[in-house]
């Protein structure tokens, strides 16, 4: 995200999500769980797709999540991008990450329901779409707990083969 943006982001998170829980900073995930055999092959993929301008993003909508509050976001660019890694790793892919994405930022989640909706109608009050700044892909190792930083590749603007 960039920097406005993930600041707006992170700080709601912090001020939401229980904090026992909250062992990420404020994210967009493409892929839940790759197997670490593939991290060698994902690396060159984020280089090559982030040689490209950033894709379009439009924070859309507040969306429940039941147990928790998100904001949902669309772009169709961000989605290309996805489904051209996912191409190299037909075989792999979780059941979770064969279905399309629901592009999105947690705010809150594990919650008790009524905690949840009175965010979402707090959150909702006011709410307009407007743009939202990716600048990079990144890739993360789950560990049991804290999150280790694979890599991460910024976006360069030039046009994409």
């Amino acid at each position: 995200m960039g920097s406005a943006d993930f600041a707006w982001a992170d700080a709601l998170r912090k001020q939401h999500f229980p904090a026992e829980r909250n062992w990420l900073k404020a994210h967009i995930t493409l892929f839940h769980h790759l197997p670490p055999s593939s991290l060698e092959q994902l690396m060159p993929l984020l280089r090559l797709e982030c040689r490209a301008a950033p894709p379009k993003v439009r924070l859309a909508a507040v969306m429940s999540l039941g147990r928790g509050v998100a904001y949902r976001l669309e772009s169709p660019e961000l989605l290309a991008i996805r489904q051209r890694i996912a191409e190299s790793f037909h075989g792999l892919l979780t059941p979770q990450d064969q279905q399309p994405p629901r592009l999105h930022i947690t705010i809150q989640n594990k919650v008790d329901p009524q905690q949840a909706k009175a965010l979402f109608e707090e959150l909702s009050r006011g709410f307009r779409p407007r743009p939202f700044s990716i600048v990079g892909l990144a890739a993360h190792y789950y560990r049991g707990g804290p999150w280790e930083a694979v890599g991460h590749v910024k976006f360069r603007g030039a046009s994409r083969p």
